[in-house]
């Protein structure tokens, strides 16, 4: 057919278009992450920006629980986020998708996975406070995972809000380079408006957020020039070439500089810092503006690691690979799996393997999500994208989604350990498995929760984060499945052990009328160094004892310990040897065999010394340098040994080991203690022997629980 276009060549006609389009999508991409401390304001400035965006119509309030990102009913009781808050909007042509994570350590947990699905982070710091303690395992988690950064320094409408303290607090407490966009105008200790350090100009708020040209103040006229020259000073030494010409020239272009820091910027090298009231709505479009201008797209990081060493570049030819960083549950939708494109691009129609279970999983409907507010996706989504994945069959967070005929799985940072452990009861006799299924749900969307069972007591076993991670759980479990659950003191993990040898003889006999039991064994049991476990040897010769028993008296001996003798906690550390026995050819069988080898066991416990061990964990105390004595001596009150300390910038850092029975809810002390400045990590670190007074507590306990079954 003569001028009918080959469909081929129509498609390469435009392909380079297309590329063209697609390239310049990708650079116009922000995905990053608000990241700071508890109570620092990044829920009210992500209001803010929200409100700016359009994509809400007048600014909610944390105290009057009307933000939208803050919308959980325990959110909201407590003023507080508990889990990440996710938003995407469009500012100036610029796809902004933006995460807003929890300051709380309770519920950051899982802050390396959400990093690991943005490109950049925005560090939010409060005027009145400025760095607290808790910024510096964030600010290590954000340089770890390699995120360019900004700096929000927010409450500028506060009473003592000190822009100038605040901004050196980022330098003596997290080490980094500032280069300050914008410094604050204050009248009357209210917050006006702002002065442009580079372009030289000031700019007074209007009630919209919007600004109009003033003369800078006379007393701000000197800081100003101060701080650009630093500025400029700071972008020339985060690249090799301008620190040459600056050394040169004695000064930069406004080309040099504007390049120069986006780079400084990308590279970690500076961070740009500007002030905010998101309260008053004033500095929030200036935060866009660099959002746009100094952020990273996507095409700007390295390419993301799998677990197989391979690497996959935010690449939107590449076969489709996405990352389910984070699960939210809603309640219309169910289950929504948070999506970051990794490579390729996707839509409703794609279907993805998931690499953990080997499932195919048709994405259908996407959402963006805005809080809970929930939009339906059309668009074909490439690299750098977030986006919600409702109705998914077999999906949860962590899980790696990828084109089936180019497999390839993300390689995820290692979580922190759970920290407390607590035992949950169903309120009514019976509903056991009906509190097991409401928590475990819970998993699904939290990954740093734990679920699990006591084989002993058959209690259902939850760990977390902290004290208040846990009752927050539970506290949305229950209102989520509608089961009263009872939430019981925390468990300590307390081990026996022996000391000396001995050697005793279990012998089970029983006859009771048809075929009896018979199972008899000798064992020596003595104790075993700390840490080195359980050992058994079979000892036995000349078939006193057939081979097919000899796992039986194993298995009564282990069943055994794991009860416990002294106070109800599993035996460890200890050695047995079978040499001798006997046995009927008619009446001896493997559980006759198990028998004697428990009784033989609990013979041999009357016999050594039963010690009891306690955990002892690793405590990192972050606090700052005023509170150290009273922590110090808490800590020694408690029967912890301070392992050493580093003080840098006001703030100390302790590292202690304290038995884990002395700071199960050593949280609201730590807060008490230091105004809510101090934070503190622990994990299991070693056993040792307990003394009386403890022993004394948990055999009595013990008993007492025992008498009252």
């Amino acid at each position: 057919m003569q001028g009918a276009a080959c469909p081929f060549c129509v498609r390469e006609k435009f392909k380079p278009q297309l590329e063209i389009r697609m390239s310049i999508a990708l650079e116009n991409q922000r995905t990053y992450a608000l990241v700071g401390t508890g109570g620092c304001g990044k829920t009210s400035l992500a209001e803010m920006l929200l409100f700016q965006a359009g994509i809400i119509n007048r600014l909610g309030a944390i105290e009057e629980g009307t933000t939208a990102l803050d919308y959980e009913p325990e959110e909201i009781k407590r003023r507080g986020s508990i889990q990440p808050g996710f938003a995407s909007f469009d500012w100036k042509g610029f796809r902004h998708n933006l995460i807003d994570i929890p300051g709380d350590s309770n519920f950051s947990g899982d802050m390396e996975w959400l990093l690991s699905a943005v490109d950049s982070a925005v560090i939010v710091v409060d005027a009145v406070d400025g760095v607290r303690p808790q910024m510096r395992r964030m600010w290590k988690s954000v340089k770890a995972a390699g995120l360019p950064a900004i700096a929000v320094v927010t409450k500028m409408d506060r009473e003592r809000a000190d822009f100038d303290a605040a901004l050196n607090s980022l330098t003596t407490h997290l080490g980094v380079r500032p280069v300050v966009l914008y410094i604050p105008i204050l009248e009357n200790e209210e917050f006006i408006g702002l002065v442009d350090v580079f372009a030289g100009k000031a700019f007074r708020f209007l009630e919209n957020g919007e600004t109009e040209e003033m003369p800078i103040p006379a007393d701000l006229e000197d800081e100003a020039m101060l701080l650009r020259d630093t500025s400029v000073e700071n972008i020339a030494s985060s690249d090799e070439e301008l620190m040459n010409r600056y050394l040169e020239e004695g000064t930069l272009s406004d080309e040099d500089i504007a390049s120069g820091l986006r780079q400084g910027v990308l590279s970690g090298e500076v961070v740009a810092v500007l002030p905010s009231s998101a309260m008053q709505n004033r500095g929030g479009r200036r935060l866009l503006n660099q959002v746009n201008s100094l952020l990273a797209s996507p095409l700007d990081r390295p390419a993301v690691l799998g677990t197989d060493a391979s690497e996959r570049a935010a690449d939107p030819e590449a076969p489709a690979a996405c990352l389910v960083f984070r699960s939210l549950n809603d309640a219309f939708s169910g289950q929504v799996n948070m999506l970051r494109v990794i490579s390729g691009t996707i839509s409703s129609d794609s279907t993805l393997k998931n690499m953990r279970t080997g499932e195919m999983e048709r994405l259908g409907s996407l959402v963006y999500v805005n809080g809970k507010n929930q939009t339906p996706c059309k668009d074909t989504l490439g690299p750098g994208s977030i986006v919600g994945v409702t109705k998914l069959k077999s999906t949860r967070t962590g899980d790696t989604l990828c084109d089936e005929k180019a497999p390839f799985e993300v390689e995820l940072p290692k979580l922190p350990p759970q920290l407390i452990t607590f035992a949950l009861a169903p309120k009514q006799k019976g509903d056991e498995d009906k509190v097991f299924a409401a928590v475990q749900k819970l998993l699904d969307e939290d990954a740093t929760l734990k679920l699990g069972r006591d084989e002993e007591t058959s209690d259902i076993l939850l760990s977390g984060m902290g004290q208040l991670h846990i009752e927050i759980s539970v506290e949305k479990a229950r209102r989520r499945s509608k089961v009263d659950i009872v939430l019981k003191t925390p468990k300590v993990p307390y081990r026996e052990t022996v000391r000396g040898k001995v050697q005793v003889q279990g012998r089970h006999k029983k006859q009771s009328g048809g075929r009896g039991q018979f199972g008899d064994c000798w064992i020596e049991m003595e104790g075993a160094p700390r840490g080195s476990g359980y050992t058994f040897e079979d000892a036995i010769v000349g078939g006193v004892i057939p081979r097919q028993y000899i796992p039986a008296i194993d298995k009564g001996i282990q069943e055994s310990a794991a009860r416990g003798y002294l106070a109800g906690c599993p035996v460890v550390d200890f050695k047995v040897r079978v040499y001798d026995g006997s046995y009927h050819t008619v009446d001896s069988s493997e559980m006759a065999f198990k028998m004697a080898g428990s009784i033989a066991f609990k013979a041999a416990m009357s016999q050594l010394k039963v010690v009891l061990l306690e955990p002892v964990v690793q405590m990192t105390v972050t606090i700052p340098d005023e509170y150290m004595g009273d922590v110090i001596g808490d800590l020694s009150s408690r029967r912890g040994k301070v392992l050493g300390s580093d003080s840098q910038g006001g703030i100390t850092e302790l590292k202690a080991n304290v038995p884990m029975s002395e700071v199960l809810r050593y949280a609201p002390d730590l807060r008490s203690m230091t105004g809510g400045q101090g934070v503190f990590t622990m994990e299991f670190d070693h056993y040792e022997e307990a003394p009386q007074p403890v022993v004394d507590k948990v055999v009595a306990e013990h008993q007492a629980a025992k008498a009252g079954e």
